[in-house]
């Protein structure tokens, strides 16, 4: 048993070095449990819509209330994580995830079944953030985190692949609530795997945690994100319930900005904001998500309401795009390094704005290899996009604002998220409702509440039958198909314009952060602090000892000072050529910097 734990402890205590490849597996095993949860329930919206019989509004937030009550809680658990420690956080929030499931699975109503989705959605902003932390902590030195990141987007689309194949066959052989209890062997595994593997990693702590600005950020982030869903649903520019909401949290936003800017230990540091390459990957992620969740959820729809595929084959249908999204991860630090960040963001925004054009060809009938290309398209363009932004995002945070930045990068996913699924049906909802709303020959109430949805327009035209049923179940599906064109075209452009945003992307991959922590520390400066708090013995003024600033910025030579900033700058632009880094980067010191055991 001593031997067990003290095998454990030697894990944690190093915080990387050869075994951080170890700790990527547990942390691309936590990420796979978000995953699949997020991509699990779309294939059973049906059943679940046939059992518990929820309202538009209800379904909806079946559908949201995971994405919204983590997107507005990720801040928060993000920077705790960076003051009380980031596995802490994450294996805690481990067992909310595993509980909730256990709860969902059983849920007999649409409010329980709503409850069950938000407490995932708790236990999802422990473990979002903290993965990325804890990445960022034991994968200090660029290129291996590139790597790193690569890898951890794959997995993240093998959750979303697997997600609606393993859906569709539980619903199709069990029954909807089967869908969460996959979590809880997953969870059950992780759970003490993770307490015996994983690092501590903790940001430099100093001072006091800011209870109430979390708290203010929370509620600012949960009012925007509700009031857009609300605006969504009521399609009304000028209802209360949504406008209110939306501008309450506005103001709180502000005011939590206003707030961070005065205090002398920040939550987030708002000067992260001032440089170019961390404000628009973070403006690329909310374009990206914004753009093409929601059409997920409307793809799911057509394939089974439309083409009238069963829930599984659905699943199998949205196979190519994950696979190509896998792919695009696995091979994202090769083409990093190739092409830099903005041609990757950007190419990557216009190829899956390519994607989404050619899918307006989908029609009435099945085409089978027409949507195969397109999801192929879209999983690589997307993925590319996320992973280059991502790693641009974390890239330019210090080591000890990486839980920080992880919340602040996962609230822009899960606010374009969840504001994509507003928007995009909303735009899809004024495309289709009013020829259905107002078809003649049809009660005025049937045709009101058909207008609702189109597997709400089935059911009414089943209970109509006759003439008046058949046309209603053949007008609704033709605008169904009209209002998916329209949101393509709607989303295309979303996506040409993250294009543009891209382009404030440096044009290469700079060695980046880390080497100037370093260069900062041989000046006598204190760098950015990032644990394992074992590194604490290899910290060395050997790293002071080779002057490697000293001989940075040759004259008309191009290199980049790395003491710019919002002044237009690369801020961290390495001093470095890549042929001397790579020397100094053998040497010892700077080895285990970038190794994970000492990240200062």
């Amino acid at each position: 048993m001593s031997g067990t734990t003290t095998a454990g402890a030697r894990l944690r205590a190093a915080g990387g070095g050869a075994n951080r490849w170890v700790v990527l597996v547990v942390l691309c095993a936590s990420l796979l449990l978000v995953a699949l949860d997020a991509t699990v329930l779309h294939v059973a919206v049906p059943a679940v819509t046939e059992d518990l019989r929820p309202t538009g509004v209800e379904l909806l937030w079946i559908v949201d209330a995971y994405p919204l009550i983590c997107a507005s809680l990720l801040i928060l658990f993000g920077t705790l994580g960076d003051r009380a420690g980031r596995r802490r956080i994450l294996l805690l929030g481990y067992g909310i995830f595993g509980a909730a499931s256990a709860v969902a699975a059983f849920a007999h109503t649409p409010e329980l079944l709503i409850v069950a989705r938000a407490l995932l959605g708790v236990g999802g902003a422990m473990i979002m953030p903290a993965t990325l932390s804890i990445l960022r902590a034991v994968f200090p030195d660029r290129r291996e985190r590139a790597l790193a990141i690569g890898i951890w987007t794959a997995v993240a689309a093998v959750g979303a692949a697997t997600g609606p194949v393993l859906g569709g066959f539980l619903v199709e052989n069990f029954w909807w609530g089967s869908v969460f209890l996959i979590n809880i062997p997953l969870m059950a595994l992780v759970l003490p795997v993770g307490r015996w593997l994983l690092p501590e990693s903790r940001g430099a702590g100093d001072g006091p945690w800011d209870v109430l600005g979390a708290l203010v950020a929370a509620a600012g982030v949960l009012g925007v994100v509700l009031g857009v869903k609300r605006l969504g649903a009521d399609r009304d520019l000028y209802d209360a319930s949504a406008v209110v909401p939306l501008l309450l949290g506005a103001v709180l936003l502000a005011l939590f900005v206003r707030r961070q800017k005065r205090r002398d230990h920040p939550l987030i540091d708002m000067r992260m904001f001032s440089r170019a390459a961390f404000s628009a990957s973070v403006g690329c992620i909310v374009l990206a998500m914004l753009a093409l969740v929601g059409l997920e959820l409307i793809a799911v729809q057509y394939l089974q309401l439309v083409l009238g595929l069963s829930p599984l084959e659905t699943g199998l249908r949205l196979l190519p795009l994950t696979f190509a999204a896998m792919a695009a991860g696995a091979t994202g630090s090769h083409t990093l390094h190739r092409i830099g960040p903005r041609r990757m963001v950007s190419w990557g925004f216009a190829l899956t704005a390519g994607a989404v054009l050619l899918l307006t060809l989908m029609g009435q009938h099945d085409r089978p290899w027409l949507l195969t290309a397109g999801f192929v398209l879209l999983g690589f363009g997307l993925q590319t996009t996320l992973f280059g932004a991502y790693e641009s995002m974390l890239s330019e945070a210090h080591a000890d604002q990486a839980g920080a930045a992880a919340a602040i990068g996962e609230t822009s996913y899960q606010l374009g998220a969840g504001m994509g699924i507003a928007l995009l049906g909303s735009v899809m909802n004024a495309a289709y409702a009013p020829s259905v709303a107002g078809l003649s020959g049809v009660p005025a109430p049937a045709g009101a509440a058909a207008a609702k949805s189109l597997g709400e327009a089935y059911q009414v035209a089943d209970r109509l039958g006759g003439a008046a049923g058949e046309l209603l179940r053949t007008t609704a599906r033709h605008s169904f198909v009209h209002g998916l064109h329209i949101t393509l075209v709607v989303s295309a452009g979303l996506l040409l314009l993250g294009a543009l945003a891209a382009l404030r992307l440096p044009w290469r991959m700079e060695a980046g952060r880390d080497v100037c922590d370093a260069a900062r520390k041989g000046h006598g400066e204190e760098p950015a602090r990032s644990e394992p708090v074992a590194a604490e013995p290899v910290v060395a003024e050997p790293v002071a000892a080779e002057p490697v600033v000293a001989e940075p910025v040759v004259a008309g030579s191009g290199r980049e000072s790395p003491a710019g900033g919002a002044d237009g700058a690369k801020p961290y632009a390495s001093p470095i050529p890549e042929s001397r880094a790579a020397g100094v980067a053998g040497r010892e010191p700077v080895e285990a910097a970038g190794s994970g055991r000492a990240a200062r």
